[in-house]
């Protein structure tokens, strides 16, 4: 799967979307009959599954903690299932965050350990029984929507406001990892993250097909410590702009930007000139959380940058306040149907 999403994925389609259309065809009946055909292993747990169309960044993560805490405010004890993208593991490992690194893990898998137990691996089933070994009664299952490989009892698909599905194609004409018209089947709702109308035509289908459609937004917890500062920023994230827009509505002024690709471990010479860019225009720098677990505090350069560094933490927050109970209590009605 492409990791990098080319810039015209995410404009109207033009030639080299049509170029590439037969590639997509042949790309998306792949996936299609995989979605359809895979074994689904049962766990004996409730599975809720939190997907995303397209590649990139459409606030998974943020949207899997929030759902974790509320799982735990129902009285579960939620643990999460990834596949640790960008990482070297196989699994199943319960990431631990006193030794474990990002280039072992991936970075998301460090961030979801600091909510819940979580375990890497691209084998979902093993890794469930790694949870369940732990105490963990309720598995959120971060990505995996076209690849699960076990029975998941509920799945909500993450699309971005604003960019939506991009140019409707198929990778790799396109940003899509299946037919919409699959994950639309096979999705429970749809949460559209951010603002804009990009997704107009996502929510719409889904609501034709009586799905829910729920709103959410991602937003800077208080504290981060940017308001007023001059900063250069920098991402390796899906939508590095997304994270440039927000430091300046936390109150930053973003002079400088400096962007990576998706999941980038940082080297010694990135950060060296990231520090000596900043020394020169007088510039803090600032980071998402994401990037700043990739950042080796074992390394001089590393953890000299650390200690200078700005992180602006962020929570994905629902419209309608109910919206999290729900999705949790919809998980588990659907397991226990399941199971009757």
């Amino acid at each position: 799967m492409a990791s990098e999403a080319p810039p015209f994925w995410w404009g109207k389609p033009d030639w080299r979307a049509y170029a590439l259309s037969p590639a997509s065809w042949l790309y998306g009946r792949i996936a299609a009959w995989r979605m359809h055909n895979a074994p689904m292993t049962p766990t004996g747990l409730p599975v809720l599954c939190i997907g995303n169309p397209t590649v990139g960044g459409a606030g998974k993560t943020p949207l899997a903690i929030a759902l974790a805490r509320e799982a735990e405010a129902l009285g579960y004890r939620p643990g999460f299932l990834t596949r640790g993208y960008g990482g070297t593991l196989h699994g199943p490992h319960l990431v631990d965050l006193e030794h474990d690194s990002a280039k072992a893990t991936g970075d998301e898998p460090l961030l979801l350990a600091r909510h819940a137990p979580t375990a890497v691996t691209p084998d979902r089933a093993a890794g469930a029984r790694l949870l369940a070994a732990q105490g963990c009664d309720f598995f959120i299952m971060d990505d995996g929507f076209q690849t699960a490989r076990i029975r998941y009892d509920y799945s909500v698909l993450v699309v971005d406001a604003k960019r939506g599905i991009g140019n409707g194609f198929v990778i790799p004409a396109g940003p899509l990892r299946a037919p919409m018209v699959e994950h639309t089947r096979r999705m429970d709702a749809l949460i559209r993250m951010g603002q804009g109308d990009g997704a107009d035509d996502v929510v719409r289908a889904a609501a034709r097909a009586a799905r829910a459609v729920y709103d959410a937004k991602t937003l800077p917890r208080p504290g981060s410590g940017v308001d007023g500062g001059r900063f250069l920023a920098f991402a390796g994230i899906g939508d590095p702009e997304k994270f440039y827009a927000t430091v300046t509505s936390a109150g930053g002024e973003v002079v400088a930007r400096r962007s990576f690709g998706d999941h980038h471990l940082y080297t010694d010479e990135d950060l060296s000139a990231l520090l000596a860019e900043a020394d020169a225009a007088n510039l803090q720098l600032v980071t998402t959380e994401k990037d700043a677990v990739r950042i080796r505090r074992t390394s001089e350069t590393g953890a000299q940058l650390l200690d200078r560094l700005k992180v602006i933490e962020i929570d994905a927050v629902f419209e309608e306040p109910d919206v999290a109970a729900r999705i949790i209590k919809d998980t588990v009605a659907a397991f226990e149907a399941q199971r009757d």
